[in-house]
Parts: structure tokens; C-alpha cells; sequence
């Protein structure tokens, strides 16, 4: 079992250190296999976009936390 589930708000990190709201929908298992990092799969509310990010990029959110 992974560390988020599906349907679950995230914060998605950038390198910059600037956060991006967005909703958990699950790992992209074939990354590994591939010898690239671990990967999951993540929507942008506001765009409607979809995204691949690494999992050491995504972090738990609250509610309540503001962007």
C-alpha cells in the first residue's frame, strides 16, 4: 500500500519551493521498471491537467491549508 490514496489532495512541490495544489491519482508503477524514480500520477483542480511527478515532490494537504 502506497502512501496516498486515490482521490486524496496532495501539495505538489516544485524546485523552487513553491507548493501547487493538487488531488492524488495514483502511482505509475511502470517508472521503476524503466530505472527512473518512483512516480505518481496527480490533477490540477484549477487546469484539469493531469501530471506524472516524483513521489519525493508530493506531500499530504489539509483542507483547510491554503496555497
Amino acid at each position: 500500500m502506497g502512501l496516498f490514496h486515490e482521490g486524496q489532495k496532495v501539495w505538489v512541490e516544485h524546485e523552487d519551493g513553491t507548493r501547487r495544489a493538487g488531488i492524488y491519482v495514483g502511482e505509475a508503477e511502470t517508472a521503476v521498471w524503466f530505472g527512473g524514480p518512483p512516480v505518481s500520477y496527480v490533477v490540477f483542480p484549477e487546469s484539469k491537467e493531469g501530471e506524472t511527478v516524483p513521489m519525493q515532490n508530493i506531500l499530504a494537504r489539509e483542507d483547510d491549508e491554503a496555497a
